[in-house]
């Protein structure tokens, strides 16, 4: 009698927990945005400029494969320029030390699913403890490892970083409703 009851508590608190964790990914409602067009084509325009510019250094030092992470960071920069994400200081020291951290893994690793895998762990771990979250630059330390570009990608990655912090700042201040940065440090 006594297992029968207890199975049906056990049970019945696997059922709450299973009922608990499905009704989670349901989300929530869907939020409503305002997005102005024109702000729209302000970040869309400085967008391509950064790109743009920052293509000529990426394929000039012979590191075209960090367009996809600096695109990101543009997105970022230009559409959510006020967010603690898009700061100076996240978005340099975020791809830095991401970079840094996968180069270096690979120097003594070598490219494998687990140093891979070890990279995205050290680098989430890192830019979270050193407060540099900039989401883009996990891309940066995965192309990094992944394409074993070798250490001069990282001095491709600083030029970059330091090049859309430079356009940011001319670019975005240039309209009234923006400022850019919020925060150096």
């Amino acid at each position: 009698m006594n297992v029968e009851k207890t199975l049906q508590k056990n049970e019945q608190s696997i059922n709450i927990f299973f009922n608990s964790y499905l009704m989670k990914m349901r989300g929530n409602q869907r939020i409503q945005t305002n997005v102005k067009l024109g702000d729209t084509i302000i970040s869309a325009s400085g967008g391509l400029i950064a790109i743009t510019l920052i293509s000529f250094v990426a394929v000039l030092l012979g590191y075209p494969m960090i367009l996809g992470p600096m695109g990101a960071s543009c997105l970022l920069v230009f559409a959510a320029h006020s967010l603690p994400f898009s700061q100076p200081r996240q978005i340099l020291g975020g791809h830095l030390i991401s970079t840094f951290t996968a180069l270096s893994i690979w120097h003594v690793c070598g490219k494998s699913h687990l140093s891979i895998g070890l990279t995205l762990a050290i680098v989430l771990f890192l830019m979270i403890t050193l407060k540099f979250i900039h989401p883009p630059a996990a891309a940066s330390a995965m192309v990094a490892i992944n394409t074993e570009a070798g250490w001069g990608f990282l001095l491709s990655i600083v030029l970059s970083s330091i090049l859309l912090i430079l356009i940011s700042l001319l670019y975005n201040n240039l309209f009234k409703n923006r400022q850019y940065p919020k925060q150096w440090i």
